[in-house]
């Protein structure tokens, strides 16, 4: 009897303790929850200003960053959308919502997405009243995973200032190597557009500095083919018809 009390009182402190576990790692994740979420949308808008080639460290992110306006896209039209909350918009979220995002046929699905989301956020940078850089966000599979990231343009929306990807799973030295800095130093003064068509890709290898092309292609990633192509795709998609395209070119003729 003696040896049966004693489990049971085991069971019970242990049973206890898990409850009061429990409740403090609940009670913490609550309580850290504005923090996190606060360090996500700095983590946020500063790779926005990174791949705008914009980010000083020298200042902080918000003092950066009021140089930017959000606006929200309608995919389909290519106009602004108005009264919407920019800040509270999760795209991501967005694209995962069927109420919120159409399914894409297998001929658009150039970057395997699946679903494309209704409405997307644009940041624009403003120099004197005028637009200097576009930035837009993009996503699309590479080798192991989706690759998450912006994309600057020149005030001419057809001249790339930077870009950049701020979460993927790529294989570290491979397809991770779209984080390396001397790669992305090569994307800026690259053209997207030609004849109306986004010619701007990623080659298997290194671009020929004779070639007639130079201005549409980047050097491939060393081994890894896969999330290159990768690369060329989402580009392919999201400056393509079915991603911001009609915007760009209703912004170009001023009726966005």
């Amino acid at each position: 009897m003696a040896s049966q009390d004693s489990i049971g009182k085991t069971l019970t402190v242990a049973l206890l303790l898990c409850i009061v576990c429990s409740v403090i790692v609940s009670g913490a994740a609550v309580s850290l929850r504005p923090m996190q979420e606060a360090n996500k949308d700095q983590d946020k808008k500063k790779n926005i200003l990174l791949a705008a080639g914009l980010y000083q460290e020298s200042l902080t992110v918000d003092e950066q960053f009021a140089a930017i306006k959000t606006k929200m896209v309608d995919l389909s039209t290519g106009l602004f959308v108005d009264g919407e909350d920019v800040n509270s918009f999760d795209q991501r979220k967005a694209a995962k919502d069927p109420s919120r995002s159409r399914v894409l046929t297998d001929d658009e699905d150039v970057a395997n997405i699946s679903r494309r989301e209704n409405h997307a956020l644009v940041y624009i940078v403003e120099s004197e009243g005028r637009m200097d850089k576009m930035i837009l966000p993009i996503h699309g599979y590479g080798l192991w995973s989706t690759l998450y990231g912006f994309v600057a343009l020149e005030s001419d929306l057809n001249t790339v200032a930077g870009l950049g990807f701020y979460d993927h799973g790529e294989t570290p030295g491979l397809g991770g190597e779209v984080d390396n800095p001397r790669w992305k130093a090569i994307w800026p003064g690259k053209k997207v557009y030609r004849d109306g068509d986004v010619a701007l890709a990623l080659l298997k290898g290194a671009v020929n500095p004779s070639s007639p092309n130079i201005d549409y292609q980047v050097d491939g990633l060393s081994g890894a083919t896969l999330t290159g192509k990768g690369v060329s795709n989402l580009l392919a998609f999201w400056l393509g018809k079915d991603g911001f395209q009609t915007f760009l070119s209703n912004y170009k003729a001023g009726e966005a």
